[in-house]
């Protein structure tokens, strides 16, 4: 199980980001960042801390999503809107390289803190815009969350039974994917202002509307082609069958995939009906889809006779596709999980050893880490302006004033 490392040697390090953005995809995106070895800075408001540090569970008052979401970030509190927080927040952007705001388009421009502004100080700035509808258009003002992405996008319109509602993930999927979107969108940028004579930066406008809209297949050119939309089919594919879950004797859940025709023919001989491969519709995996009742029969009937072990042993000597229903407890105790390194075990200074997953991917060349768990709320402002020239005078009249 992995531990904290030094961040000094991250791939991405030396790289200066200013996270100003709350709930969830913006502040995803610097984490990703922040993992990678970037030294981030989260600004909040100093009496308005990022609605995220209460969300979800929480041990001894002490907020756990947090924890994971604000890793990796010095946290510092500023009031964009006061004239003396605007000139924090100036100074800031000024030594960085991206900045990652969410503010509703235009809010950023009426504090004076607009890309016209920031980028005259610093032409090389990254400026990462993340909303629910982007920059432009009709709905540019509405406020924006990851349901509704999830909503408009399609996805909710495809998820979930037949006869039953459109029916919403239980977690942020827009705003991680967005968040995603956002991380690699910013180094595009920074490759184009490395690329660029003049080192110039840009701005980069990720709707939340958008990225999880690439990633639901082609359902816009199967309407554009055929006038269908793709209808709800619960955990069952219109293009291949058998791909359900199934209960076990023990209670427990497997997962079967059938994509590969190769994999079909050895999951029916598994459980005892190779004459199920020589019919004429099994050669087809949108065939077999419409057999999916006489297939998830055979398949279920057999699982429910066995323990989850037993079935997932015999799966992997068949050489087909399962795969056990995990909770967090099955994810930790995993040996695959573990020989990946991804959970990892950091030391909170409020809580003790805690365990979360850690970044995305790993390097052959560099590691990357989990420096540290999220911070109180503003328990670096006094240090983060003092290495910005403040003194500690100013600070108190910043202080006094209630601009940070």
């Amino acid at each position: 199980m992995a531990v904290s490392r030094d961040p000094a040697d991250g791939p991405l390090s030396g790289l200066r980001v200013v996270d100003a953005s709350t709930l969830f995809a913006g502040p995803m995106a610097a984490m990703h960042l922040g993992d990678l070895g970037a030294e981030v800075v989260k600004v909040e408001h100093p009496r308005r801390p990022d609605p995220s540090r209460g969300h979800g569970a929480a041990r001894d008052g002490v907020n756990l999503w947090w924890k994971t979401l604000g890793r990796n970030k010095r946290t510092l509190t500023a009031d964009l809107s006061s004239p003396g927080g605007r000139d924090v927040f100036l100074a800031l952007a000024t030594r960085a390289d991206v900045v990652v705001e969410n503010f509703r388009p235009g809010t950023l421009e009426r504090w004076g803190l607009g890309y016209e502004e920031l980028s005259t100080r610093n032409p090389g700035l990254v400026l990462a815009r993340v909303s629910g509808f982007g920059q432009v258009g009709p709905y540019r003002a509405r406020p924006g969350f990851g349901t509704l992405a999830e909503a408009m996008s399609g996805f909710a319109a495809m998820t979930g039974e037949p006869d039953g509602p459109p029916t919403l993930p239980p977690f942020g999927l827009g705003d991680g994917i967005a968040s995603l979107a956002t991380a690699f969108a910013v180094m595009v940028a920074l490759r184009a202002r490395d690329g660029h004579p003049e080192r110039r930066g840009q701005v980069v406008d990720v709707a939340i509307i958008e990225p999880i809209l690439a990633m639901l297949g082609p359902q816009i050119t199967r309407w554009d082609q055929l006038r269908t939309v793709q209808p709800r089919t619960g955990n069952r594919s219109a293009n291949n069958a058998p791909r359900n879950t199934y209960r076990t004797r023990d209670g427990h859940w497997v997962a079967v995939s059938t994509s590969a025709q190769s994999i079909a023919e050895r999951v029916v001989r598994l459980v005892g009906r190779p004459d199920l491969a020589d019919e004429p519709w099994f050669a087809d995996g949108a065939q077999r889809a419409r057999h999916a009742d006489e297939l998830d029969a055979a398949v279920g009937g057999w699982v429910g006779e066995r323990d989850r072990d037993d079935v997932v042993a015999a799966f992997e000597s068949a050489q087909a596709a399962v795969a056990p229903v995990y909770d967090a407890s099955d994810i930790v105790a995993d040996p695959q999980f573990r020989a990946l390194g991804t959970i990892h075990e950091v030391e909170d200074p409020e809580l003790g050893p805690m365990l979360m997953q850690g970044p995305l991917f790993r390097l052959s060349g560099d590691d990357a880490v989990i420096a540290f768990t999220g911070r109180p709320h503003g328990a670096d402002t006094d240090a983060v302006l003092a290495e910005l020239g403040y003194t500690p005078e100013q600070v108190a009249a910043l202080r006094k004033a209630g601009a940070v």
